[in-house]
C-alpha cells in the first residue's frame, strides 16, 4: 500500500524532528520545508530513520538504519518464519484434548472441526465444514483407534481429506492398536496388524504425494515393513519424554532400568544405555509362567520397569515383586501406551514409601490412549507425559 507523506529535502533524521501519523498519511517537518512524496518502504520501529531526498516529483525511500547484528537477527528470524509449515489439524472426539495441547505448542497449527453425526441406524453421517478453505493447505488428522467401533467413521474421514485438493496429508495415530497381533503361530491365525497396515497404505494420495503416518512405539519393529509404498511411516518414541522426566527426580542418580523380557530390552536398551540395566524373563514351570531376573542387580536402587504397552498388567506386577524381593528400594514403571482394558489400571497401588513390592512410586504413561488418560488422571501412582510437543514437531517434518 502506498502512503502519502511530506518529507523535507536533503534531510537526515535520527529521529526526524517532528513526525505525525494521521489517516494513513505521514507528515515529517524540518525547518518548515515540505516535499510531497510517497513512501516505498516503512519499517516497524520509528527510530534511526534516514531520509534520502530525490526530488519533489519522484518517490523517496524511507530507510531504517540498523546495526549489522540487528540485520542478521532479522534475516535469521525471517528464515525461521519462512520454514514454518502451516498445518490444519482435524481430530476425532476422543483426541480433542490432545489436539488442543498440540495446537498450543505452535501458532502454525490451527484446529479444524468435523461434524461427527450419525444416522438413525447408527452409521456415520459426517461433514467437514469449510472444505474449500483447506485447498492447497497442509492437513493432518489426529486419530484414536481405541475400539473397532470407532475405526470405520475415522477411516471415512481419513480417506476423504486427501481428496480435497490439499497440499499434503499427515495421519497421526499415536497408538497402533493391532500391534500385538502381528504374526501367525498356527494355521488360521489372522495377523490383524498387517490388515490395518494395508488399510492405511491405501489412503488416497494427496496433491503433495503419499500420506505421512506418525505413530509412537509400534509394538513389533518388523511392522514397519507391513506398510505399502502409498504411505510414509514416521516412527516416533515416547522415551525422550520419559528420560526428561527421570532427570527431574530427586534420586535421578540412583535410577536403574528394568525390562520385563528380552523383547523390551531389544527395543529400548540403546535409548537408555547410560542407565544400569536389569533384564527379566519369563520361564515356564508347569502351567505357570514365572518372571525371574536374568541379569542385573536391583539392590538399593530406584528401579523403573520399561515397556511399550500394558494391558492387564500381570507381567509387570510379577516383575515388580521379583525386583522388590531382590532389594529394590523403590519401583516405578513407564509404558508409552496404557491400554488397561476393563479398568485393569486399578490393580496398581501407590507406594508413598517403603512398600515397593506392593505399590509403585510412579507409573508414567503418555496420552496416546485418551480413554485411559481420562480414567487415571490425578490418580497416584499415575502420571501423564503428553506427546503434544513431539507430535507438533513431527507435523513440521
Amino acid at each position: 500500500m502506498k502512503t502519502a507523506a511530506f518529507i523535507s529535502p536533503k534531510t537526515h533524521c535520527h529521529p526526524p524532528p517532528f513526525i505525525k501519523l494521521c489517516n494513513s498519511k505521514i507528515f515529517i517537518q524540518n525547518h518548515h520545508r515540505f516535499v510531497r512524496c510517497q513512501i516505498k518502504s516503512f519499517e516497524n520501529q520509528p527510530h534511526n530513520w534516514s531520509v534520502e531526498y530525490l526530488s519533489a516529483t519522484v518517490p523517496v525511500q524511507l530507510i531504517q538504519s540498523t546495526s549489522s547484528s540487528s540485520m542478521a537477527a532479522a534475516s535469521a528470524s525471517d528464515s525461521v518464519t519462512k520454514g514454518v509449515k502451516k498445518v490444519f489439524l482435524f481430530h476425532c472426539p476422543e483426541t480433542q484434548a490432545l489436539a488442543e495441547r498440540i495446537a498450543a505448542q505452535s501458532d502454525s497449527i490451527e484446529l479444524r472441526s468435523i461434524n461427527w453425526r450419525t444416522f438413525a441406524d447408527g452409521f456415520p453421517n459426517l461433514f467437514i465444514p469449510n472444505a474449500h478453505g483447506i485447498r492447497g493447505q497442509h492437513v493432518a488428522f489426529l486419530a484414536s483407534f481405541s475400539s473397532p467401533g470407532v475405526i470405520f467413521e475415522q477411516l471415512s474421514v481419513i480417506y476423504a481429506l486427501p481428496k480435497l485438493f490439499i497440499s499434503s496429508f499427515t495421519l497421526v495415530l499415536p497408538f497402533f492398536p493391532t500391534g500385538t497381533s502381528e504374526r501367525m503361530e498356527d494355521e488360521g491365525d489372522v495377523a490383524t496388524a498387517f490388515t490395518l497396515a494395508r488399510i492405511l497404505s491405501n489412503i488416497p494420495t494427496s496433491r503433495g504425494g503419499p500420506t505421512s503416518l506418525v505413530t509412537f512405539d509400534i509394538h513389533a519393529l518388523q511392522e514397519r515393513f507391513y506398510f505399502g509404498d502409498n504411505v510414509l511411516p514416521c516412527f516416533e518414541s515416547g522415551i525422550p519424554l520419559f528420560k526428561q522426566r527421570l532427570q527431574e527426580l530427586p534420586d535421578s542418580d540412583n535410577i536403574s532400568i528394568a525390562f520385563p523380557d528380552d523383547g523390551a530390552w531389544k527395543r529400548y536398551h540403546k535409548q537408555l544405555q547410560h542407565f544400569p540395566m536389569i533384564v527379566c524373563n519369563k520361564v515356564r514351570e508347569g502351567d505357570q509362567r514365572i518372571v525371574r531376573i536374568k541379569e542385573g542387580d536391583p539392590r538399593g536402587r530406584h528401579v523403573v520397569i520399561v515397556d511399550d504397552l500394558v494391558q492387564s498388567g500381570g507381567t509387570l506386577i510379577e516383575c515388580q515383586k521379583v525386583l522388590a524381593a531382590h532389594g529394590a528400594t523403590r519401583i516405578s514403571a513407564y509404558v508409552t501406551h496404557g491400554i488397561f482394558p476393563n479398568k485393569s489400571w486399578q490393580r496398581f497401588e501407590h507406594d508413598s514409601g517403603g512398600k515397593p513390592g506392593i505399590g509403585l512410586t510412579y507409573f508414567w504413561i503418555t496420552d496416546s490412549c485418551p480413554v485411559t488418560v481420562n480414567q487415571v488422571m490425578d490418580k497416584p501412582p499415575f502420571e501423564i507425559l503428553s506427546l503434544a510437543s513431539s507430535i507438533a514437531a513431527a507435523l513440521q517434518i
